[in-house]
Parts: structure tokens; C-alpha cells; sequence
């Protein structure tokens, strides 16, 4: 266990991009004539794409990415995924969150490995979940897991307006997952986890009235949840992973307009957030995770994209080394699988850097498994 004290205890902050986030648009591979091929609308014009070296690079509204990834502090993560992708959403989120392609699994990874930060759970507010509900990620027996709508009005609730909408967090949480995978004890279990996930509401009411900051985020609710988490590791309460989630990404039509305003409120609401824990001299012990459920099909289907699988991931902050990792999945068509970009690096390949290279735990037991690691920290 990590017995280091907050001030510079490594901490990780993890972005969903939830829909299946269209890796050709994001990365785009400009000097392969395929992409063209396949892309006859939705191609992004070799001049717009805001290179990184001579065969891949940035959506050009990546803008504030691009710098940060010039300055050496963010990773692109090639080809992430598993072996033999689903289509589904819900059960491609499934495996993501709880690591386990080949069955359905009651622990999230997240749940697990801050059960090894925090055995004890002596701190209620070693994970917070900052939106609705409460990913499965984060979920595991005897893990308090903190969720926070709103930190702003997270401490002004009146008694029954707290009672009620933890009725309702309660609910939403309870029924969430429980259509896949059964109910009664099931129903039971998940619910019980929500009720623990609501201790440490009273640590983190304090947290916004200490934070002051010069940085004007973004008016977009991503841009809140990354102000909310700023405020609440600033605080120095103890937290340890943070998780936020960005919804739209499943753009089977009208992606042309709605893919790069996407990613112009990720690169935004995630530089300002940078640029927030530097001004607070709080960046050096953090790493952000982007992950996304699967790419999207080579192919456009003329407005849009469907579900793929091979997708690209995104490790960020001073602790992060830099560059490019694993090769871009080849877009040659005997190389696909079933029009999909084939996956080359095993997403608990990454976790497993997460939790052993940052984190200093063993990843073999969260992750069921060894898998090839991605070199992704500076020691």
C-alpha cells in the first residue's frame, strides 16, 4: 500500500467518453489513402489535421490537446481494446468497468484497487464518482465510494431535499445494472454499495469554500465535473481516484457537426483543468485516464459511423510519458475484422500500468490476469 501522504500521493482522475468514441476522427491516420476510401464524408481534410508526425494526427478541434501532448505530457494509446469486441454498449462498458471479457463480474477495477489504497476504508472519500449514479468501475464490496451531482449545491440541500435525492441516487443506482445480471441478493448488494457510497458527504461539503482560482472554464457541464474534481484534490481530503463522465459519442448520424463539438469541450474543459491544478501547484501527482467503451467501423455509413471495436485511449499530466504507444491498427481491408480496427494492446494491459507503475499495487489480482504493459510513467 501507498503509505505517502497527499500532498503527493499519486492520483488518478478517469474520463469516460461514453458512446464509443469514432478513433478515425480522433487520431486521424491523414496519409493512409483508406482512411480517405472509407471516409468519403466524414474524412477530415489532410490540411485541417493538426499533425503529429508524418502519418497521424489531432481533430483539429483537439486545439489545446495538441499543445498539451507537445509539451510531453499526454500519451495516445493505439488500438486498445479486447479480443473479440462486442457492439453492445452496455456490455462493452461492462467489461471496461469490471475488467472481465469473459464474464459478468459483481467488482469494478477501480472498486478493487482502491480496496488495496484503502483496506481499512478509513477514508470515505478515497474514490468520488463526480455525476449521476455511480460506475461499475467503481464498484466493490466494503469499498465507500463518494457521488457527487453537483459540488456547488452538494452541501446546501435541506433535510428532506438530501433525503430525497439520495432516495433517488439510491434508485437509480439499484436498478442500474440489475436487468443483466439478475435481482434480489444482486438487487440487494448494489443497493447496499450505493448506501456506502453516500458516506463522506459532510468532507466534501467544505471542499469548494477554500478553492479560489483565476482559470474560467467552459460553460459545459464536462467543464463543471473537471472544476468540481479540481476542488475537491485541492482540498487535500484524501482522494485518491476521481471519475467523470462525457456522454454523446455514439454518432451514427449527423457526426460531422457533432464529433469535433465533442472533442472542443474535452480538449477545453481538460486544459483549463490542468491549468487550474498548476495554478494550485497540485498537477505534479496526478495522471488522467480517457477511455472510450470501443471505436467506431471503418467505414462511415454516410452521416455517421456504427460500433467497431479497436479504440484509442489517452493517459495525461507531468508524470505521464509523452508520445505515441502501439502501432495504428492497419486500416488494410483482409486486416479488419468484420470492417473493425483490429485491438493490439489489451485494455488491462493499460490498467495494469495504472495500477502497478502508478499506484505501486500489484495488477494482477485486480485485473485477473498479466498482460503486456504500455510504459506510460516516468519512474
Amino acid at each position: 500500500m501507498d503509505t505517502k501522504m497527499n500532498g503527493d500521493a499519486p492520483v488518478l482522475v478517469v474520463l469516460q467518453l461514453t458512446g464509443g468514441n469514432d478513433y478515425l476522427n480522433t487520431v486521424v491516420p491523414y496519409s493512409n489513402a483508406l482512411y480517405y476510401d472509407n471516409r468519403s464524408s466524414l474524412g477530415i481534410p489532410e490540411e485541417d489535421v493538426m499533425k503529429i508526425d508524418d502519418t497521424v494526427g489531432l481533430n483539429p478541434a483537439m486545439g489545446p490537446l495538441k499543445d498539451v501532448y507537445d509539451r510531453g505530457d499526454m500519451s495516445i494509446i493505439h488500438g486498445v481494446g479486447f479480443e473479440n469486441s462486442t457492439r453492445s454498449h452496455f456490455r462493452a462498458m461492462d467489461i471496461w468497468h469490471t475488467a472481465e471479457p469473459d464474464k459478468v463480474s459483481m467488482e469494478g477495477w477501480l472498486g478493487r484497487t482502491v480496496r488495496d489504497l484503502d483496506p481499512e476504508g478509513e477514508n470515505p472519500v478515497t474514490a468520488v464518482n463526480v455525476g449521476q449514479g455511480l460506475p461499475r468501475a467503481m464498484v466493490a464490496p466494503g469499498v465507500s465510494v463518494a457521488s457527487v451531482a453537483d459540488l456547488s449545491t452538494y452541501g446546501l440541500l435541506t433535510g428532506v431535499e438530501e433525503r430525497q435525492l439520495r432516495e433517488k441516487m439510491l434508485d437509480r443506482f439499484a436498478n442500474m445494472y440489475t436487468p443483466a445480471i439478475g435481482s434480489g441478493p444482486v438487487m440487494d448488494y448494489l443497493a447496499q454499495t450505493g448506501l456506502d457510497a453516500l458516506k463522506g458527504a459532510d468532507m466534501l461539503k467544505d471542499a469548494p469554500l477554500a478553492y479560489e482560482s483565476s482559470i474560467e472554464y467552459g460553460n459545459t457541464p464536462l467543464a463543471g465535473k473537471l472544476r468540481d474534481i479540481a476542488k475537491i484534490h485541492t482540498a487535500n481530503l484524501g482522494t485518491r481516484v476521481l471519475y467523470a463522465e462525457h456522454g454523446g459519442y455514439d454518432t451514427h448520424a449527423a457526426q460531422g457537426p457533432n464529433h469535433p463539438k465533442l472533442w472542443s469541450d474535452v480538449a477545453g474543459a481538460v486544459n483549463d483543468f490542468w491549468a487550474d491544478l498548476k495554478e494550485h501547484d497540485s498537477d505534479q501527482n496526478v495522471v488522467m485516464f480517457i477511455f472510450t467503451e470501443f471505436g467506431r467501423r471503418v467505414k462511415e455509413n454516410g452521416t455517421g459511423t456504427d460500433h467497431g471495436a479497436g479504440g484509442v485511449a489517452f493517459t495525461l499530466g507531468p508524470s505521464v510519458k509523452g508520445g505515441q504507444y502501439n502501432d495504428y491498427p492497419s486500416l488494410a481491408p483482409e486486416d479488419l475484422r468484420e470492417g473493425d480496427l483490429a485491438p493490439n494492446q489489451d485494455f488491462r494491459g493499460v490498467y495494469s500500468t495504472l495500477i502497478e507503475d502508478w499506484f505501486g499495487l500489484d495488477a494482477k489480482p485486480i485485473v485477473e490476469g498479466t498482460f503486456e504493459k504500455p510504459d506510460l510513467i516516468h519512474k
